[in-house]
């Protein structure tokens, strides 16, 4: 067998330990002997074993107390009963206790051998499972509302076909934890989730980062790369802000998607692949190809099935569900015990508009819990986390003029010059705080007209 088992075997008959460890020893395992249920409670308190073989009927404590006694102490380790006098009563009462199986003896080295090799299958399928409920609890997209009740749906139905998703929103609104989704959810969930940020990568080096290159094919180019849709093999990619790919990039990314095939940088040779293509942005991509900004044709392909998240502000119904989330991951996280919010507090988050959407509110509820007292927090945390005058209902945008959309980017321009403020002006700390990439501060301050260059400046940064 591949995997080597540890293992601990318990009877009072000495031939029977004999011959059950050199059997298992032979077939590649480890294994412990030992002819009392004391000795046995005491090997399993103190080492880590894949399985126990134990005879029931022994001088002393049986193995049925035994096992009582290791399941009273908190010891899972699985446990396989043996005897040579069983009956039904026998095995149902084991079975009650928490044996995995009961075998009545003799029992074939063959029959002991596959029984070792289903535990260790089970075992493996056991930590696949909470491997798996990890990541989704840590990638799980949160919601009470109908907005995003309605949107999942969509994703949900589009999941399980090869359909080209296009998944639109503001920074920070989930467009990842929604491809995880289609992933998740559709036939190609075995294979491989890969991602590639098209606005964190320098235009020189994105061609290399999708399709690899050969050793030797430019400076630096010490051994082969295997590229992003290479790694995707199987599963989906995600291209996440595909409308700052540059243009030249595009065009190659436009074949691969027709062609379903890749080249390396330096290579004499196409690679078919088999990727499902998910992308995102938070541009307008239709607004990008009248400006001559992103080909046409490739919006055609790229764009076929559109999901549109909105920003936090307009689904705040969704705001105290994503606290109590949050709240509980900062606790499993730290081992810390639960810290709840007062309704006031809550209250006050859902009156700020969250910029930096579900991301920024992430990181402020880790803040919070941080600077709460008396193992709550308050009105009066919250007052001191945000930016000045965030936690008052919003009052600069209703005494502010204009359309929504002028409101909105009236305050979320003053929620970025207090958190810069409050930062001494120190870039990569605001957008931190506000659950912003340094080069999505850049450009949302660009938008709203703030001159972080000019700021800097000012605080000899």
């Amino acid at each position: 067998m591949a995997t080597k088992a540890h293992i601990l075997v318990v009877d009072d008959e000495a031939n029977t330990l004999a011959s059950l460890s050199r059997a298992f020893r032979l077939a590649g395992h480890e294994a412990a002997v030992c002819d009392n249920a004391a000795k046995a409670l005491e090997l399993a308190k103190s080492q880590n074993f894949d399985l126990i073989f134990s005879d029931v009927v022994m001088p002393g404590k049986d193995g049925l107390a035994l096992l009582e006694e290791m399941r009273a102490q908190g010891i899972t380790t699985p446990v396989i009963m043996m005897s040579g006098q069983a009956h039904i009563e026998m095995a149902v009462r084991a079975t009650k206790l928490g044996a995995l199986d009961f075998l009545e003896k003799p029992v074939s080295t063959d029959k002991l051998l596959l029984t070792i090799e289903n535990v260790l299958k089970l075992q493996r399928l056991e930590s696949e499972n909470r491997q798996l409920r990890q990541r989704l609890g840590k990638h799980e997209i949160v919601w009470s509302g109908e907005t995003m009740k309605r949107i999942m749906a969509q994703a949900e139905r589009v999941a399980a076909s090869e359909t080209r998703v296009c998944i639109l929103g503001e920074t920070g609104t989930g467009k990842e934890l929604v491809a995880r989704t289609l992933h998740e959810h559709s036939s190609r969930a075995s294979g491989p989730f890969i991602t590639l940020n098209c606005a964190a990568v320098p235009a020189e080096l994105i061609e290399s980062e999708l399709f690899g290159h050969e050793k030797g094919s430019f400076t630096g180019a010490a051994g082969r790369h295997v590229g992003k849709f290479e790694q995707a093999e199987g599963g989906t990619i995600f291209l996440d802000e595909i409308g700052d790919m540059p243009v030249p990039m595009q065009a190659k990314l436009l074949r691969v998607l027709e062609e379903g095939e890749v080249e390396r940088i330096g290579g004499d040779k196409p690679v078919r692949v088999d990727v499902r293509v998910v992308v995102a942005t938070h541009r307008n991509l239709e607004s990008l190809v009248r400006d001559g900004k992103f080909r046409q044709d490739l919006f055609h392909r790229v764009y076929v099935f559109p999901v549109v998240l909105p920003p936090l502000r307009e689904r705040r119904e969704d705001i105290p569900a994503l606290i109590e989330h949050f709240a509980r991951q900062v606790c499993a996280q730290n081992s810390w015990k639960p810290i709840p919010f007062s309704p006031e507090a809550i209250q006050a988050l859902q009156s700020y508009p969250w910029p930096g959407n579900v991301r920024e509110l992430r990181n402020t509820v880790e803040r919070l819990m941080l600077m709460a007292t008396d193992g709550l927090v308050t009105e009066e945390t919250v007052s001191l986390t945000l930016p000045q005058g965030a936690s008052s209902g919003g009052t600069a945008i209703f005494t502010s003029t204009g359309s929504l959309s002028d409101r909105v980017q009236q305050y979320e321009r003053e929620v970025i010059l207090a958190e810069l403020k409050r930062n001494n002006n120190h870039i990569t700390n605001a957008a931190k705080a506000l659950g912003l990439e340094r080069s999505h501060l850049y450009k949302k301050a660009e938008q709203l007209g703030i001159d972080l260059r000019a700021l800097r400046q000012e605080s000899g940064r």
